[in-house]
């Protein structure tokens, strides 16, 4: 937190004093490092690569574990392709809040730089530090005081990338600068137009380079999702075959149910058939029984009848007569 405090410190100075009093961050102009701590422990190099990246192109990270458990200390050491995104980096993300925990970034001015032995496979220091990522950008040019001066301008606004946030800031302050040099010395020297002619070429060779993966991209890209479909239609055609052998099947139990229901129904028919002509039956049994008690009763009323009244009854004899008795 001390240190979080003594940037911003140095920050509100030179806000106060102007532009006068120059920049703290010009002592560390020759060092594209920066020092991080208090990172989350849960972070990896791509985390802590991405978290960074919003200010330039990181081309070097050092994130020390723990030998024992191999978990992330805590701190790592980053260094940008420009030096300028340090100056962004550490005026922006100083004092930040990653996950509850307030990170610390500052300027490193010696920092001693890894590299893997081949013999024993283990980090030992290099022999030759390179504090900047690209060198040859800086360096000065042998020559007079004029052509010194000349580089001077030229070497303080090197190749802009096109992914840099500053780029619209420096490309004005480039044609700016040529304006004033034009205005003053009356034109281009050769020198300059070469540079400036090389300038464009190597923007337009990066472009096409860019399209050029892009396109890889694209392709790879294509293939897998041509593969992916190719698997999802055959998984596809594997779950439409089992759905119709189930929906088949399906069928089969519907018509082997309905035949039972009509097997049951006609059963029930026949029974309630069965049932109505044995009650049929039994009614014609009753009544033909009634018919028969009915004559029998009439019989012996007209015997009756018969033995009182000395001749009988005309009619009785003639039912009798029918009858064949």
């Amino acid at each position: 937190m001390n240190q979080v405090q003594a940037v911003k410190r140095l920050n509100e100075q030179v806000l106060a004093l102007g532009e006068a009093a120059g920049s703290w961050h010009d002592q560390y102009k020759d060092s594209a490092y920066i020092n991080v701590g208090g990172l989350p422990l849960n972070l990896t190099e791509g985390d802590v690569i991405t978290i960074f990246s919003q200010y330039g192109e990181i081309v070097d990270i050092n994130l020390p574990r723990d030998p024992n458990t191999g978990k992330p200390r805590g701190f790592a050491w980053l260094m940008y392709a420009d030096q300028r995104s340090t100056i962004l980096a550490v005026d922006n993300l100083n004092g930040a809040s990653v996950l509850g925990r307030t990170l610390r970034v500052d300027h490193v001015l010696n920092y001693k730089q890894l590299e893997r032995d081949q013999e024993t496979g283990k980090m030992k220091e290099r022999e030759e530090q390179s504090l900047a990522a690209h060198p040859d950008k800086f360096r000065h040019p042998a020559g007079g005081a004029d052509a010194g001066s000349d580089a001077e301008s030229d070497s303080s606004h090197p190749s802009i990338d096109l992914d840099d946030p500053m780029r619209d800031y420096l490309i004005e302050q480039k044609r700016a600068a040529k304006k004033k040099r034009r205005l003053e010395g009356g034109g281009e020297d050769k020198e300059e137009k070469r540079r400036r002619k090389e300038e464009r070429r190597r923007i337009r060779e990066e472009r096409e380079r860019k399209k050029e993966r892009k396109a890889i991209a694209g392709s790879a890209a294509g293939a897998d999702d041509g593969r992916r479909a190719d698997r999802d239609g055959r998984r596809g055609d594997g779950e439409r075959r089992r759905d119709g052998r189930e929906r088949g099947g399906e069928r089969l139990d519907d018509r082997r149910d309905e035949r039972r229901r009509d097997a049951r129904v006609e059963r029930k028919r026949d029974d309630y058939g069965d049932e109505r002509r044995r009650r049929d039956d039994y009614d014609e049994r009753r009544r033909r029984d009634d018919d028969r008690d009915y004559r029998r009763r009439d019989e012996r009323g007209d015997q009756r009848r018969g033995g009182s009244g000395g001749g009988g009854d005309a009619f009785a004899d003639l039912e009798r007569w029918a009858r064949g008795q």
